[in-house]
């Protein structure tokens, strides 16, 4: 049954809820301008235990001994389908999706109340939605005014979101199904910008081709802005007004990845717009892809978080020390932090329904306090070099950007890169000029 993930999520987080009862909104839709709006993305929490696609749904989940999952959501309307498309209704949506129960949304301000009565708990994450944190403040203060008639509110609110996002840290098959779908539909969009890049193209049409590529191959469409960065723009991390041209003597960074049932690819690719590297771009890429390596092999069960970073600065250091803009020693230049004018960021974060995924990477504010690695956590590793034009870099080596980034599944054995489209020096040059 497509329903069975997300009914066994909703059975797990039940057991955690005690006598409590957690609401669980979707997002609402955005307009964009006048009566046109965005296009529509459900809220991942919400996804994560519903798998219900339609804007104006609420999910109640009930624990105890007779654990309920309900959900609220949109009447059916022959006239709104008309305009807007199918609607599953209450009855329809039970079935489909697997709920205990299902109302009209338009029921859920008179009906709340009385499901948060008696419970001692009430899960909710304050300060996440102030319209939300509004509409239970006032069912609360509802009951608490009718409490001789022996109604009694919620006496603690807990966290949801901190038990959700420990749960999503770890991904069942289910996620990992999307998510090799996600990636692979990346990697061929990643090949087939190589393919077409030629000098002289502006950056959105680059753009167009990983846009084709997705929505031919099913995805939704990209699960972020797309970055396409030519030459020096690469230099940016955030750059996305992909609309210069692209110069034969650079490289062109594309960071882009596509959603498939919510769960996002993330894929960056750095390559000579030419199809060949130059000496200068690729000693750099060399040096990006040695870290990237050595990062992907300290992932592994038991490891730290950010055990794999430390790996990626350690070649990065050495890198920049071998390219003369650093200098002194290895051990010195990590202390300093002398890399941070060329390596800013960190090297990976984790991956699922959002492309920066749930889930906390520390325990606590010590050094070692990281959270450990464990199988079924999936993440990106994107070390990068930018080498900004200024006076401590080397004129040749002016505007060069590199980054690489893949999709790691940790595995019982070590690790799993799961993306795949072409890496090595070798692999770009020769997609870019096979015909």
């Amino acid at each position: 049954m497509k329903h069975a993930p997300y009914s066994d999520r909703r059975r797990r987080v039940c057991e955690r809820l005690g006598d409590g009862v957690a609401i669980i909104p979707t997002a609402p839709e955005r307009l964009r301008n006048r009566d046109a709006h965005y296009p529509y993305r459900f809220d991942s929490y919400f996804w994560y235990l519903s798998g219900f696609p339609e804007p104006e749904a609420v999910l109640v989940l009930i624990g105890g001994s007779e654990a309920r999952s309900i959900l609220f959501c949109r009447e059916k309307s022959e006239e709104r389908e008309i305009w807007d498309g199918f609607r599953y209704g209450p009855t329809s949506a039970a079935q489909a999706f697997g709920f205990s129960e299902a109302w009209p949304i338009s029921e859920l301000a008179s009906r709340l109340p009385q499901l948060l009565a008696k419970r001692n708990t009430l899960w909710h994450s304050l300060g996440h939605d102030a319209e939300w944190d509004r509409r239970l403040g006032e069912a609360l203060a509802a009951l608490r005014a009718d409490n001789r008639n022996g109604q009694q509110a919620p006496g603690e609110i807990r966290d949801l979101h901190g038990l959700l996002d420990e749960m999503r840290l770890c991904k069942d098959s289910h996620e990992l199904d999307c998510m090799q779908r996600a990636a692979d539909i990346a990697a061929a969009g990643h090949a087939r910008a190589m393919r077409a890049c030629r000098p002289g193209m502006a950056e959105y049409e680059l753009e167009a081709e990983l846009s084709y590529e997705f929505r031919r191959r099913g995805a939704s469409g990209h699960a972020y802005t797309p970055i396409v960065a030519g030459g020096v723009n690469a230099c940016i991390l955030h750059y996305v007004a992909n609309d210069k041209l692209l110069s034969g003597h650079a490289l062109v960074l594309i960071d882009a990845g596509c959603e498939i049932e919510g769960y996002a690819s993330d894929i960056t690719r750095t390559f000579p717009v030419a199809g060949r590297f130059s000496a200068e771009q690729r000693a750099v890429y060399e040096i990006v892809l040695a870290a990237q390596a050595a990062a992907i092999a300290a992932i592994r069960p038991g490891a730290r978080f950010v055990d794999y970073h430390h790996a990626a600065v350690r070649v990065l250091c050495q890198g920049l020390i071998d390219l003369g803009l650093l200098t002194g020693t290895l051990d010195a230049a990590i202390e300093s932090e002398a890399y941070k004018p060329y390596y800013m960021h960190r090297t990976g974060h984790w991956l699922g329904l959002d492309v920066h995924d749930a889930g906390a990477y520390r325990t606590g504010s010590g050094d070692d306090d990281w959270v450990i690695l464990t199988p079924g956590m999936t993440l990106t590793v994107e070390p990068g070099l930018y080498l900004r034009p200024s006076d401590k870099v080397p004129e040749h080596l002016h505007g060069i950007g590199v980054r690489i980034e893949d999709d790691v599944l940790v595995t019982s054995a070590g690790s799993l890169v799961y993306t795949h489209a072409p890496r090595t020096v070798g692999e770009i040059e020769e997609v870019m000029h096979h015909e």
